[in-house]
């Protein structure tokens, strides 16, 4: 009789849930490449991350580094997340624990595809000086256009250490970056989203770029004034082959001599 109850329980009790097979090389070694390249701009120094959905199952899992410096990361330390951020993999080891911003918005934006989070110093100053917007100041940064929001965690956790550490932070953030490009997080950084590793690795970058521009022009013109692009200019200027060259140049200044 205990062999059988036994047996029962061992029926009811669900196995636990783990990567069935190995990520692809490509999608490794571009994620592994988009961390270098962001650390090589300084959009994250010992601290961010970047995600991708996994190819294997992409409405259920995604991709990201395990709790290490985006600098050092390996193929090796590639950990297979579900949806609720849980690890299928590396599950011995520490994880980000912020990584429910990435499995968050996934749920929340289909077509998001990637998410980088960061602290990229010449974004803070967007989210926490009164009154000022991030906008786009060239045709690199037409994506700008639609809007930049400013996640406030107190709204959602109250005082916090200004991590977004639970689901519900992570959702609530979601919630706030809505069907923009970027979300500036006051007091903490920033998080991009795109449709290819390679589109919200350009992003990361071209945000930071166009803050430092901006405070350069905000200090430059008479009053403060500056003209940005239009919504029209914006929207025109976010086709074209921006992406892949760029990319294509990065890849290029990482992998060169290797």
């Amino acid at each position: 009789m205990a062999a059988k109850n036994a047996a029962k329980t061992r029926e009811k009790t669900p196995a636990k849930k783990t990567a069935s097979s190995k990520p692809s090389k490509t999608q490794l070694d571009d994620l592994v490449l988009a961390n270098k390249i962001l650390f090589h701009f300084d959009v994250v120094d010992a601290f961010g991350h970047i995600s991708v959905r996994d190819d294997r199952d992409p409405q259920n899992q995604y991709l990201m580094a395990r709790h290490l410096p985006p600098g050092m990361v390996t193929a090796k330390d590639i950990v297979t997340f579900d949806m609720d951020s849980n690890p299928l993999t590396h599950a011995d080891m520490p994880q980000m624990s912020e990584r429910y911003i990435h499995g968050e918005i996934y749920k929340m934006r289909p077509d998001v595809i990637s998410v980088v989070h960061c602290h990229a110093r010449p974004l803070i100053p967007f989210g926490t000086a009164k009154g000022a917007k991030l906008r786009p100041m060239t045709h690199m940064c037409g994506f700008l256009g639609c809007g930049v929001p400013i996640y406030e965690i107190r709204d959602a956790g109250g005082m916090t250490d200004m991590l977004v550490r639970t689901a519900p932070l992570g959702k609530a953030l979601a919630e706030t970056l809505g069907d923009k490009a970027v979300v500036l997080m006051r007091g903490h950084g920033a998080t991009m989203v795109g449709k290819s590793i390679q589109e919200t690795v350009f992003r990361a970058v071209y945000s930071m770029d166009n803050a430092v521009v901006q405070m350069q022009a905000h200090a430059l013109a008479a009053g403060g004034e500056v003209e940005f692009l239009s919504l029209e200019e914006s929207e025109k200027s976010m086709g074209g082959r921006n992406v892949p060259r760029s990319w294509s140049l990065w890849k290029h200044q990482m992998t060169a001599g290797s």
